[in-house]
């Protein structure tokens, strides 16, 4: 097994040597990773991967390889995982049921009742309709159901509803070295192109080497800059919660940019733009950057493309404290208007069929923020993306 894991590694690209397997086979004969499938992880990523940008293969490729792989644990062997209870308690409404659940009342109410809870609550609550707990119709808690409410303690999302998520999750970058699986994205960027030869003269000018050549009677060689894509480019990705259903696409369209691109930048955001973005999912905790600070330093000749499904809660775009995970000072509407005030080249592609963009209000909110700048992630909307950019 340890082989085939091995063999995986590479065949997914990563860079491991011999000399690192060997060294990971050495750590587990000194019972390094103890019995436990997490420290087996941790133990072989630190030994194998040399490079951050290689993570996401690797964990890739661990669940691959060791999908289902059950390890002893220090948990008595008749309990039953906490994980598998959760699971049993969750509760699937009717349809019917879901249609009697009121929301409580906008934006404010939900705050002002979430606070009255944690105020009054002395023990755990499963099922029920107003503490907060696990299983029930309360806006308060997990693996329920309610139409406008908080998520607390919930590995991931189930009906999208959630009007804000009170836990720490976890985002992965997105793997710009993934491979395309048609040339097709790459052929619409290059709608978006202006040449110019900037930089070092480190190409061949054969025109002008016959030319000085045939004048001089003496070889004499010219060199030139190299012609490319003068471009300037901003990435802002949508990353985390209903965006996971798109990671492929995005990752393609990442690669064809930074293949195309010459100039280009691109940062994270959670649903809707606010007061930060970050460039590593990882750090995005602790290193984060002023949207401020992000606008002050890429002039106005930048291109501005926006990746997301634009599927949120009404609240993230029009309330300030309206965010999923944190309390931001203004609306989502205000930060996106300041982009389209300082840059006149800005879209917003959706990965959302274009069809089904009626049923969401959220993203008809950010449709018109765009001023009817959103496309679909199809070669026919990347195309006319391009086009929009190259005229404005």
């Amino acid at each position: 097994m340890f082989i085939t894991f091995f063999t995986a590694l590479k065949d997914a690209g990563l860079p491991v040597s011999l000399r690192e397997y060997l060294a990971l086979m050495e750590a587990l004969e000194k019972d390094l990773a103890g019995r436990r499938v997490e420290d087996f992880y941790y133990l072989s990523r630190v030994t194998l991967v040399k490079d951050e940008s290689n993570l996401d293969k690797f964990d890739r490729v661990f669940g691959h390889v060791f999908k289902g792989l059950d390890l002893l644990s220090d948990a008595p062997a008749a309990e039953i995982p906490e994980e598998w209870l959760r699971k049993l308690a969750e509760k699937h409404l009717t349809e019917e049921e879901k249609a009697q659940i009121e929301a409580l009342g906008g934006f404010e109410k939900l705050m002002e009742t979430l606070k009255e809870r944690l105020k009054e609550q002395e023990k755990r609550h499963q099922g029920g309709n107003k503490w907060i707990g696990t299983a029930g119709t309360s806006p308060f808690g997990a693996y329920g159901y309610n139409p406008e409410g908080v998520r607390i303690g919930q590995k991931e999302s189930r009906h999208r509803r959630a009007v804000k998520v009170w836990d720490k999750r976890e985002f992965k970058d997105l793997d710009d070295t993934q491979l395309l699986g048609t040339r097709n994205i790459q052929v619409a960027l290059k709608r978006l192109r202006h040449f110019a030869r900037t930089g070092a003269a480190d190409e061949l000018d054969l025109d002008n080497t016959i030319r000085a050549t045939a004048h001089k009677g003496l070889l004499d060689i010219k060199m030139r800059p190299e012609r490319h894509n003068a471009v300037k480019v901003l990435l802002f990705f949508d990353i985390g919660g209903s965006m996971d259903d798109h990671i492929r696409v995005c990752e393609e369209l990442f690669s064809a940019a930074r293949t195309e691109f010459k100039v280009m930048e691109h940062f994270y955001f959670h649903n809707c733009l606010y007061e930060t973005v970050w460039k590593e999912n990882r750090r995005r905790h602790s290193q984060r950057l002023d949207t401020f600070d992000v606008l002050h330093k890429y002039p106005a000749d930048y291109k501005i493309i926006f990746v997301g499904d634009a599927s949120m809660s009404p609240y993230e775009i029009a309330y300030a404290g309206g965010s999923v995970e944190h309390w931001n000072d203004e609306p989502g509407s205000t930060w996106l208007q300041r982009i389209t005030l300082q840059y006149d080249n800005v879209v917003w592609l959706n990965p959302v069929r274009e069809e089904h963009w009626g049923y969401t209000h959220s993203i008809q909110m950010i449709r018109e923020l765009m001023s009817g700048r959103m496309f679909p992630m199809t070669v026919e909307g990347l195309t006319a993306a391009m086009k929009q950019l190259v005229r404005s």
